[in-house]
């Protein structure tokens, strides 16, 4: 999922470049801003990966431990 916002992101950066040459500049902070926020969200994705990656299991009695 990551490699698609990433893609999103250089993509409408390309289209705000194109607005940028065209003068359009509420184009360009429309297209800059989607950009920006692709890029938040591939951004937050390899955060939630990572935290889930450390995560440890919560403090659960054994079966061992119950029986004793």
């Amino acid at each position: 999922m990551k490699t698609f916002w990433i893609i999103i992101s250089a993509a409408c950066g390309a289209i705000a470049l194109f607005f940028a040459f065209q003068q359009d500049y509420e184009k360009v902070f429309v297209a800059g801003a989607v950009g920006a926020v692709c890029w938040f969200l591939n951004y937050r994705q390899q955060i939630r990966e990572s935290l889930a990656a450390h995560e440890q299991p919560e403090d659960e009695e054994s079966d061992e431990e119950v029986r004793s």
